[in-house]
């Protein structure tokens, strides 16, 4: 059965409650400051025009998965890392990443239905597995997907995936899919779940205020490139790591944005947002993700 945003976020408001003025998943975030630079390769793929020539202002966010902005740091979540850069000519566009490698259903139905038999309370018992048999992806998936939402030791130690496939058309027209990654310049640390709890529930906030009096905190963007036959329309299908990966790009974050998100100012990063040179898949949960974040907006300016 196919289902609206608004459903959707009904759905997501009765597992982690309704919070006015908060994001209806990804609740809890910090906005940074900082610049994106494209690397020299990245021309030769697209012609978008963020990928020509020197730095960009950008507005990045690292966030918990959690609908709850109340969620401590230290429960397990994904996480994610989103990126809004400023074009020369006025426009904007976004990158959407999750620390998940990939999505754990093929449809947004499958989210939907996935949320509400977590929500279930003691029914969680019967519905997930029902779940799991009409979703036999989300049970597939579940090996990978578990170990990133153990609590890290920061948010710029961990890499960052971007779900969705996408064209990328270059000056010449040539054309190739691709995913995002990306990847941290600091090294991977690992956490116990129980050193993270003593850390306290916004240890994941303090440690960033922490790392950037110190130095900037830089990733790497890079894109996975497909050949024919690989997954485009499937969030929840991997690419092989032999694939094809390049270098297109440099996050360098700088200090904390404190003049956003206040005062009516709604923020959103939305990866269908995107710019000449660069297509939509039809993946049907990427296709989906405008509208429901268009809901989650009204709800949060009303």
């Amino acid at each position: 059965m196919a289902v609206d945003a608004s459903s959707a976020v009904d759905s997501i408001a009765s597992v982690f409650g309704r919070h006015p003025g908060f994001r209806a998943l990804h609740a809890k975030g910090t906005l940074l400051k900082g610049t994106f630079t494209p690397l020299e390769e990245a021309a030769s793929l697209t012609s978008a025009p963020h990928f020509q020539g020197g730095p960009l202002h950008a507005t990045f966010r690292f966030s918990n998965g959690s609908g709850n902005p109340d969620h401590p740091d230290y429960a397990p979540d994904p996480r994610g890392l989103a990126a809004k850069i400023y074009l020369e000519d006025g426009s904007r566009t976004d990158i959407v990443c999750v620390s998940s490698p990939r999505f754990v259903t093929r449809t947004p139905e499958g989210f939907v239905e996935l949320v509400a038999a977590q929500g279930a309370g003691p029914l969680a018992a019967v519905k997930m597995p029902l779940f799991f048999a009409r979703h036999p992806e989300a049970l597939r998936n579940f090996p990978a997907l578990a170990p990133t939402l153990r609590p890290p030791a920061s948010y710029a130690v961990i890499p960052y995936y971007g779900i969705h496939a996408f064209r990328w058309i270059d000056a010449h027209g040539g054309e190739r899919w691709v995913r995002y990654q990306v990847l941290p310049q600091a090294p991977f640390k690992s956490i116990a779940p129980w050193a993270a709890r003593r850390r306290g529930p916004d240890y994941l906030q303090e440690e960033l205020r922490d790392r950037l009096a110190t130095a900037p905190i830089v990733f790497t963007l890079v894109v996975q490139i497909a050949i024919p036959g690989d997954p485009i329309n499937d969030p929840s299908a991997a690419w092989p790591k032999l694939r094809r990966t390049v270098p297109v790009g440099r996050y360098e974050m700088t200090e904390l944005e404190t003049g956003r998100e206040t005062d009516g100012d709604v923020l959103v990063f939305d990866p269908t947002r995107v710019t000449e040179g660069i297509e939509l898949s039809d993946d049907p949960v990427l296709r989906f993700r405008h509208a429901a974040y268009s809901e989650s907006v009204a709800r949060r300016m009303a």
